[in-house]
């Protein structure tokens, strides 16, 4: 009997034929099925991984073609959820607010001559991060401080309709090629 080679691992294959195979040799086999789909180094790293699981880690001389297609679907997986993590952490944030009422604070010397100003910076800030949902929340309050009233008037709802319009005017002048939802309450 010829002795096996310490890179090697004998695959029983489905026929009942045991084959020895390096690492390496996995890995060529593996990258002519699926270089389509996986990037050639990202999958012998895995199949090299895989395979030092069972040689190693196991003590194992030989393994069947299920065994190790299962380990290599298994890290396959894991490592796309940890990708997909990774992915998800640089992609754009869900939801981002402000409170409009303290933005009126900030500019409770200067009213609405220094608010709007204010308010656009405050758009532009949230707009760089690229958010799906913007938020302004705290409308009634805001307007109510910037008119100086304790009761809704008319002059109240004039100004509602003055920040709503001016909050759309400029997220349409300042968003880009990305869509967001703007709300405003």
């Amino acid at each position: 009997m010829i002795a096996l080679g310490s890179d090697c691992l004998l695959f029983q294959m489905t026929s009942g034929e045991s084959v020895p195979f390096s690492a390496e040799m996995i890995s060529v086999e593996l990258m002519g099925d699926t270089a389509k789909e996986l990037d050639a180094e990202f999958l012998r790293h895995a199949t090299h991984a895989v395979f030092h699981y069972f040689k190693h880690e196991l003590g194992r001389q030989s393994v069947s073609l299920g065994e190790f297609a299962g380990a290599m679907e298994k890290v396959l997986r894991g490592l796309d959820l940890k990708a997909q993590a990774a992915e998800q952490a640089t992609t754009r944030p869900g939801l981002m607010e402000s409170d409009l009422r303290a933005l009126a604070d900030e500019a409770s010397e200067g009213g609405e001559l220094f608010f709007f100003p204010r308010l656009r910076d405050e758009l532009r800030h949230h707009l760089a991060r690229e958010p799906l949902m913007l938020r302004f929340r705290g409308l009634r309050a805001c307007v109510k401080q910037l008119v100086g009233v304790r009761r809704w008037t008319s002059g109240c709802q004039r100004l509602e309709d003055q920040i709503v319009a001016y909050l759309r005017e400029c997220s349409k002048a300042e968003a880009g090629p990305n869509e967001f939802a703007l709300l405003v309450d």
